[in-house]
């Protein structure tokens, strides 16, 4: 069953990867790189900070750190324990895709990038819910691309990125709700 399940999703990943062309490979980049993401960051600062004030902020901020942190060290934990080869190292895979990342890590299950963006687009989106309830459709649009983009430039498969997300969305709703509490706790309004 396992090895049937792992069949699909390599085939998935192909069919995916090879989607793509020299065309769009600078725009899959350029969305996969952590630093095209600062500005809607900012954005996103702004807002909070708009909404919550600088102590709501200061608060937010840490939350925010420790959501990234979880889900990159839960990501690295997984990676280890599990040892998948990534696509872009997985023979029988890889004569196949097309690679165009930077870089070729060892291992890739799951994909940390889907886990942090998505944690971060559920975080944000609860808490500025009542001043922005349709941010989570432009956040949803965000977490979609850059998880794709994972598979396009050749490190994760799908499984990778739908578990990423999965473990994502947990953490950024577990934060979401610590968060409220301590809100509500320093009673810096909500």
């Amino acid at each position: 069953m396992l090895e049937k399940i792992i069949a699909l999703d390599q085939e998935l990943f192909l069919y995916l990867n090879n989607l793509g062309g020299p065309t769009w490979d600078p725009f899959w980049l350029l969305i996969t790189d952590k630093w095209t993401s600062i500005p809607l960051y900012a954005i996103l600062l702004y807002l909070i900070y708009k909404n919550f004030g600088l102590k709501g902020t200061l608060l937010s901020v840490v939350m925010i750190t420790l959501l990234i942190v979880s889900t990159d060290q839960l990501a690295n934990v997984f990676k280890h324990g599990f040892q998948r080869p990534r696509p872009c190292r997985q023979e029988g895979v890889m004569e196949y895709a097309r690679f165009v990342a930077v870089r070729c890590g060892r291992y890739g299950y799951f994909s940390a990038h889907a886990s942090s963006t998505m944690g971060l687009a559920v975080f944000i989106s609860l808490i500025l819910k009542k001043s922005y309830k349709n941010l989570i459709y432009f956040l949803m649009i965000w977490v979609i691309f850059v998880s794709y983009s994972r598979i396009y430039v050749g490190v994760h498969y799908p499984l990778d990125v739908l578990t990423g997300s999965l473990i994502g969305a947990i953490l950024g709703y577990l934060f979401y709700r610590f968060h409220l509490y301590l809100m509500n706790y320093f009673k810096l309004t909500f």
